[in-house]
């Protein structure tokens, strides 16, 4: 579980650091980063990953522990100091892509409240599967889709679900769904997939459905899945979903509408070479924070990698999407590109149009981010009142919660204690906040480190093996005595 953690943390590929960094480390090159008075030595972070057979030996997942150590030891210091960042222009700071989505969230909800839903002749609409409805009892035939079954299972199967289709009724459909449908996430609703459109099922289960009128059961249907039976439901028995699926259906169109009118008015363009730099953007956000270069141009201004990187930084999915932008293919980094360009556009509307969060919104904005920072204490085991008693100054405060904190990531590597996440806009704030610094050269030496520890520790294991049971080939003679020759192929006897 720890290594998917921290895999989640990572933005793939090896990041580099600015030349003013490593400059400023040079002095300091046993150092992996640095966060207040702490210090991460090559030695630690080495023995962290070296000791942790389950967390892969990757610069990715090194720089990105290491910066989960930054966070971690930069809110120790803050809980030492008694420093909540809890003041509003912090908050609202590290959460600006937050309000900015929520701003653009309000003025599409601003938009849409005037487009009329039209419900007229929903029966009708119904029954010629503008969206269609369905319950289904399934008779699972095991396997994964696309896996042969035995003829006999199958037979079975079928006489199983010949014998359910001679006892199922419009009006007992439900019940024997709930009771003999091999589906748990629709037999506890008495078989119902709710509404869905067209080309959300397997092809011949669609059929089925299309084939029935509305009150209709269907004969046994096989899909990849098992056996079926199908009971496509009155109009009556779906009314109230169907007019509501219908009148969302209609808003998603007109937001498509609205937001493909937008990109042709904004003119956006994202210039050829915005997929490789967003790529580069991703593998090390801090060092593009202040790049002037222009990825894409519309009615709203230039939108600069700068700008591409603080976005990236702030939305409270970053370290996932990172990784993601690092294995998307070019077209689809394009295409976030765009979407980023189209929300300056979008937050240039809001602006015109006066779209702004009330107090109440922002509050709770506030409490979440104040929320977010009290749940890591506590996680940690640094918060303010546990550290009452550790000393009359902040700075043995702080020794304390930093080694505090250094326990609690030897038992997260060992897979020991639950994860504690640091949301990205605390992560921000934090940083922002207090001083820290990375060194990519002593994420290099720590790596070297770990594979001489796990190598040393594979050794050891090794050595206190017991001798294997069966002999195995020497050259030159029978296996476990001298002369003896290899099976063809050069290959040792089979174990």
């Amino acid at each position: 579980m720890i290594r998917h953690r921290i895999l989640a943390l990572t933005a793939l590929g090896a990041l580099v650091a600015c030349d003013g960094l490593k400059e400023a480390m040079t002095a300091h090159v046993d150092v992996v980063a640095k966060a207040g008075s702490q210090e991460l030595s090559v030695e630690r972070l080495g023995q962290l990953l070296g000791r942790s057979p389950q967390i892969p030996l990757q610069r990715d997942v090194a720089k990105n522990l290491a910066t989960l150590w930054i966070d971690y030891q930069l809110l120790g210091t803050a809980a030492a100091k008694g420093d909540s960042m809890a003041d509003a222009k912090t908050v609202d700071d590290a959460m600006w892509a937050v309000i900015a989505q929520e701003r653009i969230r309000k003025l599409g909800q601003q938009v849409l409240s005037n487009v009329k839903q039209d419900t007229t002749g929903a029966a009708q609409r119904y029954a010629s599967g503008e969206l269609l409805s369905a319950r289904h009892i399934l008779l699972p035939f095991g396997a994964q889709p696309g896996q042969q079954v035995p003829k006999a299972k199958k037979d079975s199967l079928r006489r199983q679900a010949e014998a359910l289709r001679a006892q199922a009724t419009a009006g007992n459909f439900a019940q024997l769904a709930s009771r003999s449908s091999g589906d748990p996430g629709s037999a506890s609703n008495g078989g119902s997939l709710g509404i869905f459109p067209k080309g959300a099922m397997v092809p011949a289960f669609e059929q089925a459905v299309t084939a029935l009128q509305p009150g209709q059961i269907s004969p046994v249907v096989e899909t990849p899945f098992g056996y079926h039976i199908i009971y496509r439901p009155a109009f009556g028995e779906v009314q109230q979903e169907f007019t509501q699926a219908i009148g969302q259906r209609t808003r998603q169109v007109a937001e498509s509408t609205y937001l493909a009118r937008l990109e042709t008015s904004a003119k956006i363009v994202v210039e050829g070479d915005a997929p490789l730099w967003t790529k580069s953007i991703a593998q090390d956000v801090d060092g593009h924070l202040d790049d002037k270069k222009v990825l894409a141009r519309s009615v709203a201004g230039e939108l600069s990698a700068g700008r591409v990187a603080q976005w990236i930084q702030a939305l409270p999915m970053g370290p996932q999407l990172r990784a993601q932008i690092q294995q998307a293919p070019d077209s689809l980094v394009k295409t976030f590109v765009k979407q980023l360009a189209r929300n300056e556009v979008l937050l240039k509307q809001a602006d015109s149009a006066k779209v702004q969060l009330d107090t109440a919104e922002v509050a709770n904005l506030r409490r979440t981010f104040a929320g977010a920072v009290t749940g890591i204490w506590t996680g940690l085991g640094v918060a303010p009142a546990a550290l009452v008693d550790s000393g009359k100054t902040s700075g043995d405060k702080e020794r304390v919660a930093a080694g505090r904190i250094e326990s609690y990531l030897d038992k997260l590597t060992q897979q020991q204690v639950q994860f504690v996440e640091v949301p990205a806009p605390v992560g921000v704030a934090v940083r922002r906040k207090y001083d820290y610094k990375l060194n990519d050269a002593g994420i290099d030496r720590a790596l070297e480190r770990a594979a001489q520890i796990r190598a040393s520790a594979d050794s050891s294991k090794a050595a206190t093996q017991p001798p294997t049971a069966v002999p195995l080939p020497t050259p030159g003679g029978a296996p476990g005595a001298p002369g003896a020759q290899p099976p063809a192929g050069g290959a040792p006897p089979q174990r």
